[in-house]
């Protein structure tokens, strides 16, 4: 049995648009997006432990501390439980992407745990239970496990993978983040955009559509004001990514960023056209 995994990607992504097309009658709000990879990665190594003991180990965290109970221990021990292993593993955690951000960190880190996991565990578990296991830590984490960019709907259940042409991004976070339910919260979100077709936006997918959390995000936070400024002031055509406070904008692969305010973070980043740990779940034999 493997001893450890060691330098595991797990990618960040973008959501090139989100409308908000409707809200079911249990809260939850229908939405149609469209995610994709970028080269801004935390990396995960692991360690195998066989008091059955789940720690982790944070290395360089972007912000402010990781909850001791965050999504990647939450991971391990739902996968512990699925199938009933009595190994545990150490977990070091290398955090780069930031947190409250709407670039899906915590959620790429928990399925990058899970794809590891059951590797370092020889667990065995197919995707379709990883999934299950991911839906309840948070509703990106099954679009992690698939590994590939991908069309959604519903709530964020319903994923069509799509391929894109290679793109470069600029990319600012804040350093004021943004949450999540305060956004979708709020009374001025627009929720009834009309319905998009998936060959409308696959004929010009980076200039497709809007983000509906947008303009409550501007209200929420200034600084996410500021930061589409900053891209504006440059010639580009930024916009919030996800329900965080991170913008982005499509860059012709030349510029230069700018100087943001101290605490903020920015990147130029590229797309990725699957994940680094695409098919993991299901090829077994490089690792029986």
């Amino acid at each position: 049995m493997m001893q450890a995994l060691h330098g595991l990607a797990a990618p960040a992504k973008l959501n090139l648009f989100l409308h908000i097309t409707g809200r079911r009658a249990d809260g939850y709000h229908l939405l149609q997006s469209a995610f994709v990879l970028i080269d801004w990665m935390d990396t995960i190594d692991l360690e195998l432990r066989s008091d059955g003991v789940i720690s982790r180990e944070d290395v360089g965290a972007a912000g402010d501390p990781l909850p001791a109970d965050d999504l990647c221990v939450r991971a391990a021990r739902a996968l512990q439980a699925a199938c009933g292993t009595r190994l545990g593993a150490h977990i070091r955690l290398h955090k780069r992407i930031p947190s409250q951000a709407g670039m899906g960190g915590g959620s790429s880190d928990a399925a990058t745990c899970l794809l590891g996991l059951q590797r370092l565990w020889q667990s065995r578990e197919q995707l379709s239970k990883l999934e299950q296991i991911g839906l309840a830590l948070g509703a990106d984490v099954p679009f992690f496990l698939r590994g590939r960019n991908a069309w959604v709907e519903g709530v964020g259940e319903q994923m069509t993978p799509v391929d894109l042409p290679p793109a470069r991004f600029a990319v600012i976070k804040p350093a004021q983040g943004l949450s999540t339910p305060a956004i979708f919260g709020h009374p001025a979100l627009k929720r009834d955009t009309q319905r998009a077709i998936i060959s409308g936006f696959a004929a010009s997918p980076y200039d497709f559509g809007h983000n509906d959390l947008q303009p409550v995000a501007e209200m929420l936070n200034p600084q996410v004001t500021q930061a589409l400024h900053a891209l504006r002031n440059q010639g580009l055509s930024p916009r919030l990514t996800g329900s965080g406070s991170a913008v982005f904008a499509k860059i012709s692969g030349d510029e230069i960023l700018q100087a943001v305010p101290a605490g903020w973070q920015q990147k130029l980043c590229s797309t990725l056209p699957a994940h680094p740990l695409v098919g993991w779940a299901d090829d077994y034999a490089t690792y029986a």
